[in-house]
């Protein structure tokens, strides 16, 4: 069981040949890829048990990724890899807020006031449009310092990942410099979301457009990721064309951002305006751990923002009353669904067990939990196949986890049945899809608002800012709320995200809401701050952890309203009160 997250064949050289067949490696379908734990991937015991086709490579300290070809597997991936294993696909979370927020205050603060200086924005995302002006400084230069475009297979990869390419700051002023700067770097932004959050956070003021970054003098580092692999794309069952990224592809991103900041010697804020509704909600998947790792580090800020899936009807919480009466939990499948995952999450010593009633009355029973894990139910009168995968004890949280994957769904109206054993705890969650993974939405009939954030944002050491409208200080509906599924403190505080402008294509500037806005405000924050920290004598680096408070203490707050908040955390940003608040200490 699971002998396929923990075999491995090391490569035995990095000569040229093998060297570019990795590379052709990491781009095929033909190969899926499983994380793997470095001390697994070191140990010669497991190096032995994986056939030669069989590829690795190391994404940061703590994991890698192997690369084993997709026809040794069965067809549910469940059934052969632990949950943490299967990379999760990550999505981009949609996209007059700057004053309010306390950063215009802040960047006139003295009459010099923080600008971001000698701090670095990092971003990984759909890409960049390095032409636009919001990334150029007076001379017509790039404030981008590197860019690293995995999509890109025409120029040199960075040395420690042999796949993409690397254009670095000199490469960018020679292309800003040409006739036909695509021809020199040819990094482009089709979807726009990279250049808008961005900008957003850090781009060069236009007074014309009414646009001003959060850290307009910050620099910036950039991973343009490559799109996931259709093979896992196949296996989650998205189906539409947004753009979608795999986990360990965003953990090589991380790794090479924060060498872009050693290189350079300044602290760095990331970026991560992507979410995903796969993982436990707790801060337990590789990409939740290397966040708190980061956050944990001295001048490296993360901020995660926190998804739009608020109102979206992919959450259901609910509790089972009786040890032989199943708890109905109802669900919507529209026409044109090929199909989905669902994770239902509960917690120890309970131990849940599920049933299925089918929109044409067809029942399957009670499913009894198997250490065998998966179990194929099919259908007499329906076309639908439905896997289970009962994981008793989930490896990284003890929890328990019951994997569902629909295929070909029968349009219309499910019922999942809960059962449990015990009578206590008798609550669980299940959470659908995030929206734009399918074409055809499935909802909850009886969804539960709060516990929406999406992964990673509920990893601790990291800023987590939910969603609000700062003409009117409304909370924005559509945000995640929190608390954790475990109960912990998250969104630490809001964000304005609604009609936030920033740079749109050819060189515009358009206005976009959503969670990807109020975390670019953030890091822009979050810059501002840590321009301060450096500044000072002797120089002071910040954990994520402390910054946090920092900008708690100086948050907005209501007398109506009881913090911290499942919407509001612990208010609203508000960053020049908390240098205020220092102020006045």
């Amino acid at each position: 069981m699971h002998t396929f997250l923990y075999g491995l064949h090391t490569i035995p050289s990095k000569t040229k040949d093998l060297f570019m067949d990795l590379t052709d490696i990491i781009y095929s379908n033909d190969y899926i890829n499983i994380l793997i734990q470095n001390y697994v991937a070191q140990s010669e015991r497991y190096q032995m048990l994986f056939p030669e086709s069989s590829a690795l490579l190391t994404l940061n300290s703590q994991y890698s990724v192997l690369f084993l070809e997709r026809s040794l597997l069965p067809e549910n991936l469940f059934g052969e890899i632990l949950f943490t294993g299967l990379p999760k696909l990550f999505t981009p979370l949609s996209t007059l807020s700057l004053e309010v927020s306390g950063i215009v205050q802040t960047q006139n603060l003295y009459g010099g006031g923080y600008t971001g200086k000698n701090v670095i924005l990092g971003f990984l995302d759909t890409g960049i449009d390095y032409r636009h002006p919001a990334f150029l400084r007076s001379n017509g230069q790039s404030r981008i310092l590197s860019i690293w475009d995995q999509t890109d297979r025409t120029g040199t990869p960075p040395q420690q990942f042999p796949y993409g390419s690397l254009y670095e700051k000199s490469d960018l002023d020679d292309a800003l410099r040409s006739r036909d700067p695509l021809s020199v770097v040819p990094v482009t932004d089709p979807d726009g979301h990279g250049t808008y959050v961005a900008g957003v956070a850090g781009g060069t003021p236009n007074a014309s457009a009414g646009f001003l970054g959060a850290a307009p003098e910050a620099d910036f580092a950039v991973v343009k990721l490559k799109p996931a692999k259709q093979n896992l794309k196949d296996f989650y069952l998205v189906s539409t064309n947004a753009p979608v990224f795999e986990e360990d592809d965003l953990l090589s991103a991380m790794r090479f951002l924060n060498e872009v900041a050693a290189r350079e010697g300044k602290p760095l804020v990331i970026c991560l305006a992507l979410g995903t509704n796969q993982g436990s909600h707790s801060g337990t998947l590789p990409i939740a751990l290397t966040l708190a790792r980061y956050g944990n580090t001295p001048g490296i800020i993360p901020v995660c923002a926190t998804g739009n899936e608020g109102n979206a009807a992919h959450h259901y919480y609910g509790s089972v009353s009786e040890n032989d009466s199943p708890k109905n939990v109802e669900f919507l499948v529209s026409e044109g669904s090929r199909g989905f995952v669902l994770e239902f999450w509960g917690q120890v010593p309970q131990l849940f067990s599920v049933g299925f009633r089918s929109p044409g009355g067809e029942t399957i029973p009670r499913i009894p939990v198997s250490l065998t894990q998966e179990q194929r139910i099919t259908f007499v009168l329906e076309r639908t196949v439905i896997y289970v995968n009962y994981e008793v004890v989930q490896t990284t949280t003890g929890s328990q986890l019951i994997l569902i994957r629909m295929l070909d769904p029968t349009p219309g109206i499910w019922t999942l049945q809960v059962y449990r054993a015990f009578p206590s705890p008798p609550d669980f969650h299940v959470w659908l899809p995030i929206t734009g993974f399918s074409t055809s939405d499935v909802i909850f009939l009886e969804p539960d608002p709060y516990t929406t954030l999406t992964t990673p944002s509920a990893t601790i050491p990291v800023l987590s800012p939910s969603t609000y409208q700062a003409s009117n200080n409304s909370f924005s509906p559509e945000s995640g709320r929190g608390f954790t599924r475990l109960g912990e403190i998250k969104p630490d505080f809001a964000s304005p995200g609604i009609s936030v402008t920033g740079p749109g294509p050819a060189g515009s500037y358009e206005n976009r809401s959503g969670a990807s806005a109020s975390a670019a405000i953030t890091s822009g924050a979050a810059a501002l701050f840590l321009q301060w920290g450096i500044q000072r004598t002797p120089s002071r680096y910040f954990t994520a952890q402390e910054l946090k408070n920092y900008l708690i203490r100086g948050a907005g707050r209501t007398d109506t309203i009881t913090y911290p908040s499942r919407e509001w955390g612990y208010g609203r940003l508000q960053l020049y009160q908390s240098f205020l608040s220092l102020m006045t200490n």
